[in-house]
């Protein structure tokens, strides 16, 4: 009503001043210049040095496009105007919605390459990062000299200021504490100072100014010459949490919230055998008895397995943490305990009694091994072979019927499970190496046979998705609290054996096995689990949420059995992801279809993006995106965006970290997704931004050992590989030992 009023005043207005006009007809005003349209790319100039790669895979990472420029390559493009701009259709384009440089004025950038990004810059309003630079009046910061301060900042813990709150930074609650994995090692380098004299500076984040008790800002946003650019003055590198911390705000910054791509954070947890039981660790023998580990006939078995007050346990944990688990279950487990127990399973009837608290996955009837047939009579095992020499497999039949077989008991158990997921007991039937390095052939038929959508694997053997007949693999982060441990002194040991070298009494693995790396001396055998263990896994767990890795990860019912190990492990995840983020950034907490469904359709995008196949920009306050035919977009935009569609429109997305995003598709009959951003309240059009900048004001396993392969520590690199020595300050990543080990 509002509007139709307005435009109605409107045309009295114009009806009133033909009435009025003079016979000669008025000077005709000069036609506003046209909207430039923005391309939703990033150009990123690098030095090849560890801080702009680390932006570069924050971009990839996120699925937002970007254009390299490599300073050291022969023959790379120059940067002028032709390439930072152009005309289409009679509008201006700029080719690129921000500009990262290695640091504001990088070598390998001639003086004029430099002043066409100034101009560029200065004529679209494009936001510019110096990926790390030295603190200086140049860049709108006082010489460290003058009461700031320049060394390690390994072990600080730095803020986000209450700009940075209001503004980029705003899903992080404040801290922002810098790593400190070994004091042999310098991690981090920086300076952090004051506002230079006169300049138009705001801190994002500060640190600590030694013996002042002020702060000095290590990332900034600084105005100046109708430009803005965000000046960070630490090193480091994709891999450091206190990069992970700010790596969203840094591109939110300089996309100006509307971004391709998107940015959350994930954690689930599956909890594989549950119903059945799991061997136990003998540190007699070193190995574990009932398990192929174990040479035939040494030591008796000691199963592992969930009583019912440890069930209600589970259930009083996932309450009262809001975190929901996944329990991947056996249920021929529970029919054998029956048997051997008078008919009974209290386990059973409480996990059922609270089924609705979890989400329940498929693990097979009774975890047969559903790869080739094992030869266990020696150690390692290899497959048996068949007369003519080939590999003999478990057949199709067995792999369907363990499929069916647990899904009718879970029906009938009453567990609200999808019937199209599916954990194989120890990931068996996909290859697993050495011993079988393909797939077990009737492992696609069958799970065709079951309308298998979804199928576990085992991220430490195979990190990228793939299908498999009918099915998706979704590769999952083993933990390093071991399958065959229920209580912390079998934990210790086992790692000691496993981390430790022969002379310090342990089996020496770790001098020799690849990616693995000795404890300097063994754990002390009843704090070296809370002291060394369970922060160092929890590190591990929190890396991989905060690089917004989906993939969920595993542990077994064993370790929430006993002394129930794996708890103090996911409450230090939980708590310290807490801690750090604010609840407009909450962990995203999915089922294993879901993860599929998430890997599925970040690969074929970064494809799109990669073959050069997505073209996106705005104009104004539009935002328009072409992807090919079947390919789901992903993109970050203001809240209260909304989607244009054939008929009328729906909101974009869903919130997060204080902006919308999520997956879309253009609308039936549509060739393009065409989004229309809330206007100046939550993103200033391009003129305004550039009025702003231009007056210095910003704008508004089971019970089965060493069939396990995963028990194999060379398998399990504990962090992605440390990156070369950093360019700076000697800045780097400490390569801590391997901490992925057995886990059943």
């Amino acid at each position: 009503m509002r509007r139709t009023v307005h435009r109605a005043a409107l045309a009295g207005v114009s009806a009133l001043a033909t009435a009025l006009a003079v016979a000669s007809p008025p000077a005709r005003a000069a036609e506003p210049p046209p909207t430039p349209r923005i391309d939703l790319r990033v150009l990123v100039v690098d030095d090849g040095g560890p801080a702009v790669g680390a932006i570069t895979a924050e971009l990839s990472g996120s699925g937002t496009p970007y254009t390299v420029v490599d300073l050291a390559q022969g023959g790379r493009p120059a940067i002028d105007a032709a390439f930072l701009a152009d005309t289409v259709e009679g509008r201006p384009r700029a080719r690129f919605q921000a500009v990262v440089l290695p640091s504001d004025a990088p070598p390998g950038l001639d003086s004029a390459e430099l002043a066409a990004l100034t101009a560029y810059e200065r004529t679209f309003a494009i936001p510019q990062v110096d990926a790390y630079t030295y603190a200086r009046p140049e860049v709108g910061l006082d010489h460290p000299v003058n009461g700031g301060y320049s060394g390690s900042l390994d072990g600080v813990r730095a803020q986000v200021t209450p700009a940075g709150r209001s503004g980029p930074f705003g899903y992080l609650d404040g801290p922002v504490p810098f790593e400190d994995n070994s004091p042999a090692v310098g991690e981090s380098y920086g300076y952090a100072a004051r506002p230079a004299t006169g300049a138009d500076f705001t801190s994002y984040v500060d640190a600590p100014l030694p013996g002042s008790g002020e702060r000095g800002s290590i990332v900034g946003e600084y105005r100046h010459d109708g430009r803005r650019e965000l000046v960070v003055t630490f090193a480091y590198n994709q891999y450091q949490q206190q990069f992970r911390l700010l790596a969203r705000g840094i591109v939110d910054w300089m996309t100006q919230g509307v971004r391709l791509g998107a940015s959350r954070h994930y954690f689930a947890v599956h909890v594989d055998d549950v119903f059945a039981a799991d061997d136990r660790w003998d540190s007699t023998l070193n190995c574990t008895p009932g398990d192929v580990d174990c040479p035939p006939g040494q030591g008796e078995p000691d199963p592992i397995r969930m009583t019912a007050s440890d069930a209600q346990y589970a259930a009083q944990w996932s309450a009262g943490r809001g975190f929901t688990l996944d329990m991947v279950f056996n249920g021929g487990g529970s029919e054998l305990f029956k048997e051997e127990n008078g008919g009974s399973d209290p386990l059973a009837q409480q996990l059922t009694a609270d089924s609705a608290a979890y989400r329940w996955v498929n693990h097979t009837y009774n975890h047969p091994f559903l790869g080739c047939v094992q030869d266990v009579g020696v150690v390692p095992w290899t497959c048996a072979k068949n007369a003519d020499g080939s590999v003999r497999y478990t057949g199709r039949a067995e792999i369907s019927a363990q499929i069916a077989d647990n899904r009718g008991w879970g029906l009938r158990a009453g567990l609200p499970m999808r019937t199209d997921e599916l954990v194989t007991g120890e990931h068996s039937g996909l290859r697993i190496l050495p011993q079988q390095p393909d797939d077990n052939p009737h492992l696609a038929p069958a799970l065709a046979d079951n309308a298998i959508a979804s199928l576990g694997s085992d991220n430490s053997r195979e990190r990228e998705q793939r299908p498999v007949g009918t099915a998706l693999t979704v590769p999952r982060h083993p933990m390093n609290v071991f399958y065959n441990a229920g209580r912390t002194a079998e934990q210790i040991d086992e790692y000691n054996w496993i981390y430790t070298r022969a002379a310090d009494g342990g089996s020496g693995l770790c001098e020799t096995a690849a990616n693995t790396t000795c404890l300097d001396g063994p754990l002390d055998p009843v704090t070296g689990y809370a002291d060394h263990i369970v922060p160092l896994e929890a590190r591990i767990g929190l890396g991989h949420v905060l690089a917004g890795d989906p993939r969920p990860h595993y542990i077994h019912q064993s370790n929430l059995a006993e002394d129930r190990i794996a708890y103090p492990v996911l409450g230090r995840i939980l708590d310290e992801y807490a801690g750090l983020y604010a609840d407009s950034a909450p962990l995203v907490n999915l089922r294993q279809r879901d993860i599929g469904a998430e890997l599925r359709d970040r690969a074929a995008w970064r494809t799109a993006v990669a073959d050069g196949q997505v073209t996106a920009y705005r104009i104004g306050d539009a935002v328009t995106v072409q992807a090919p035919a079947g390919v789901r977009i992903t993109a970050t935009m203001p809240a209260g965006t909304r989607q244009s569609l054939p008929l009328g429109s729906a909101a974009f997305g869903s919130p997060y970290a204080g902006s919308v995003s999520g997956w879309a598709e253009p609308g039936p009959q549509e060739d393009r997704l065409t989004l229309t951003l809330p206007g100046p309240a939550a993103g200033p059009s391009v003129a305004a931004r550039t009025r702003a900048v231009s007056t210095g004001k910003p704008p508004a396993q089971a019970e089965h050992g060493q069939r396990h392969a995963h028990n194999d520590p060379t398998l399990h690199p504990q962090q992605p590989p440390t990156p070369p020595g950093q360019a700076q300050h000697g800045q780097g990543r400490t390569r801590e030992r391997v901490a992925y080990g057995v886990t059943g």
